[in-house]
């Protein structure tokens, strides 16, 4: 039987779940041992952000300091992938950064990468967070009983994953409802998930800035297509699975990225530049010279083996854009005093055969 003290709100338990003594992400395997993101899916994924990272340079001006900085580095596989990409000129003045609040820093990591607990203040440069905002915390709200304004509880969870009803929503966590997540008169059981927590994390992060570009990346939905029962759900060696607080499992949820924009646009550093831009990740991608485009089959006449490495190429690219996949992800960029770097000055391979009968000529990367 659970115990009256041991129910709390989804958004303590996670917390305990994930990064308190003998949390999730704690582990031993580390989250690649538990699921597969774009930065372990390929290292044409690290290769895409090394050029970004290098159109913010080019927007700055090149500065004698270019500070890359990534939020949520797990074991610091991108900040590995970017140093292995950068060009040596650039590399000479590129300060790398991993932030990761769960474990400390990883044997044989690459001596240049910094590793703190923290994002470092009034860096100049790109700050990256891969599939962090979706691991930030956050609340369960559900519609108890049909009313007109709607009567919304929050979820309470005990150790074991089972919910209960539990307190309204305060009155800050109702105005958000109100405004990024309506559930006046929706149907008993209509669930979302609470992003005020993602929206300060994202704020704070990006003030970190001074001048540069942060970048958000995740799966994410906007206030036109909320999905109607919430999308909290647990991992575990690769499978989805019933969300438990316990510490077994990740514990994550889609974020609503249009609130982190809004919140975003309301701190000072998004005065001294253009506003926020919302992509897919096929668009951003794409626009940094990922395609999946297959390589001409003449190719494997005259070098059997580039061919067969441009082939894997095209696989992984097509992966990281696939619709209804990785592809899906939301890209949000908010510029800090400075202009977006454009993207898609890179255009895609051209191949001098037609694809083969009843094949997509993109390679299925959208």
């Amino acid at each position: 039987m659970t115990g009256e003290d041991e129910w709390r709100g989804w958004r303590s338990a996670t917390e305990e779940a994930l990064y308190g003594p003998g949390g999730f992400y704690g582990g031993a395997a580390g989250p690649a041992g538990h699921f597969r993101t774009s930065v372990h899916t390929s290292a044409l994924f690290a290769r895409a952000v090394t050029r970004l990272l290098g159109a913010v340079d080019r927007s700055l001006g090149g500065p004698p300091e270019l500070a890359f900085v990534d939020m949520g580095a797990g074991r610091g596989e991108l900040c590995a992938g970017v140093l292995r990409a950068l060009p040596p000129e650039l590399a000479d003045r590129t300060r790398v950064v991993a932030v990761e609040r769960a474990v400390g820093r990883p044997r044989g990591l690459d001596p240049r990468v910094e590793w703190r607990a923290a994002p470092p203040d009034g860096v100049t440069g790109l700050l990256f967070a891969n599939e962090w905002l979706d691991n930030v915390p956050a609340e369960v709200a559900e519609v108890a009983e049909v009313a007109p304004d709607g009567r919304v509880r929050l979820v309470e969870v005990a150790p074991d994953g089972t919910e209960r009803l539990g307190p309204e929503p305060s009155a800050g966590e109702r105005d958000w409802l109100r405004r990024w997540w309506p559930l006046a008169g929706a149907a008993p059981g209509t669930r979302a998930e609470i992003g005020a927590p993602r929206d300060a994390a994202w704020a704070a992060a990006t003030g970190t800035v001074r001048r540069g570009v942060a970048v958000a990346v995740d799966y994410a939905h906007e206030r036109a297509a909320r999905p109607p029962f919430g999308t909290l759900s647990g991992f575990r060696e690769g499978r989805e699975t019933r969300p438990v607080p316990d510490g077994s499992c990740d514990l994550t949820a889609h974020v609503a990225l249009d609130a982190c924009a809004a919140a975003f646009t309301a701190t000072p550093g998004a005065a001294a530049g253009p506003g926020p831009a919302l992509l897919t990740q096929r668009e951003a991608l794409q626009g940094l010279g990922v395609h999946g485009g297959r390589p001409p089959l003449s190719l494997a006449s005259t070098d059997p083996a580039a061919y067969v490495r441009a082939l894997s190429g095209a696989g992984e690219a097509a992966e990281l854009t696939a619709r209804g996949g990785l592809g899906d992800f939301g890209w949000l960029l908010c510029p800090v005093g400075t202009e977006l770097p454009p993207l898609g000055s890179e255009p895609p391979p051209r191949t001098t055969e037609p694809p083969p009968p009843g094949t997509d000529p993109g390679g299925g990367g959208g």
